[in-house]
């Protein structure tokens, strides 16, 4: 499938594999970008079943936070060549729009991860969705179309260990990878991950070259570096 680009208390333990008397598969689901001051937020959605799984395992995909950026960016080239997959790229202008009209992360993160999940939908049938418990189930459910709330929807910390929410991980962690170097090459300012001191030293630098009216098209404005960066004399 083609990325979809916007630029615009129980806890539950399931198998590493499905049922081989099912023939069915299940979809996992993740997201990256969401801890990051600069740069898109990405959720992805990839469909696996038996057959898929046992070529997975022989590339030893794994949860994204576990592997280094060159070894994502391989496997998420060999994921997207065996796996149905949707990806979501929220990019920073359309994120501090999405956030200035909800008002919550949880809620955006449910609309993105409710995507992923209905476009793969429209290509697979599919009974199981696995994702990371972010916050209130009700959050995806509300989200979901009329396909979508058909299907059994499990939110359960440590989801990453099931290997479709590992290649969820591994696929939205390599778009965002992309997306924050796209953005470098904008501001001609190498954007770093995460959301240290160190961003706001370089949103100070976009301010300086390109103007403070410039930062929301590079930043998660909503993040407390933005009120440091401003409230700080250049």
């Amino acid at each position: 499938m083609i990325p979809e680009q916007v630029n615009t208390s129980k806890e539950h333990r399931l198998p590493r594999k499905p049922n081989k008397e099912s023939g069915k598969g299940w979809i996992g689901t993740d997201e990256s970008g969401k801890g990051d001051y600069f740069g898109p937020l990405v959720v992805a959605g990839v469909y696996v079943n038996h057959e898929i799984i046992s070529k997975l395992e022989k590339h030893r995909v794994r949860d994204s936070k576990k592997i280094s950026d060159r070894v994502i960016l391989d496997l998420d080239y060999r994921i997207r060549c065996l796996c149905d997959y949707s990806v979501v790229v929220v990019g920073p202008e359309k994120y501090n729009l999405l956030y200035a009209k909800m008002k919550n992360l949880n809620k955006i993160l449910a609309w993105g991860h409710a995507r992923v999940i209905e476009n793969i939908l429209l290509e697979k049938e599919c009974g199981r969705v696995i994702s990371d418990q972010f916050g209130d189930e009700r959050f995806i459910r509300n989200a979901l179309m009329e396909k979508g709330r058909q299907i059994e929807l499990i939110q359960m910390p440590r989801a990453e260990e099931d290997l479709a929410v590992a290649c969820a991980s591994i696929v939205a962690r390599a778009e965002f990878l992309r997306g924050i170097e796209r953005l470098s090459k904008e501001c001609v300012v190498m954007l770093p991950k995460g959301a240290s001191p160190i961003v706001e030293q370089v949103a100070k630098k976009i301010i300086t070259q390109m103007g403070r009216g410039e930062l929301g098209k590079f930043a998660k404005l909503h993040f407390k570096n933005t009120r440091n960066v401003l409230c700080t004399k250049q």
